[in-house]
């Protein structure tokens, strides 16, 4: 018998040599694609490195700790549906910004400033403009 439990599967098994009953939880293992960095390191993709940054750029701002949890869900499933093993990590700030700008534009603005590493006030300017 299989029963669903969240992100889990129950199963309730029956030991061949002693004919007693017991269950078994089983998740399935996702492989997320690797992060190619700028010098071009490569290293596993961070759910908690990417929720720390995301938590830094929205310190002592409205918004909720499921919002968070949305977001970086939201970007895990694309980084799923792409099916590539690798992601620069150029497009995963790209996929942060995004998900930022939806819940929290502060927060986005906070974020590209130290991520797009502006050379000068006009660039800056620039991105509060389009928003």
């Amino acid at each position: 018998m299989k029963r669903l439990s969240q992100d889990r599967q129950r199963r309730r098994r029956r030991c061949l040599s002693c004919d007693k009953r017991f269950t078994t939880y089983e998740r399935a293992d996702i492989a997320l694609p690797s992060v190619v960095k700028k010098d071009g390191r490569r290293a596993d993709f961070d759910a908690t490195k990417l929720r720390a940054s995301m938590q830094l750029a929205l310190r002592k701002r409205p918004v909720s700790v499921e919002q968070i949890d949305a977001a970086i869900n939201r970007i895990e499933e694309k980084l799923l549906a792409s099916g590539a093993r690798e992601i620069a990590s150029t497009r995963l700030g790209e996929l942060v910004m995004r998900e930022l700008k939806r819940i929290d534009k502060v927060a986005y603005v906070r974020f590209a400033s130290v991520y797009r590493s502006f050379e000068d006030v006009d660039e800056f300017r620039q991105l509060i403009r389009e928003i």
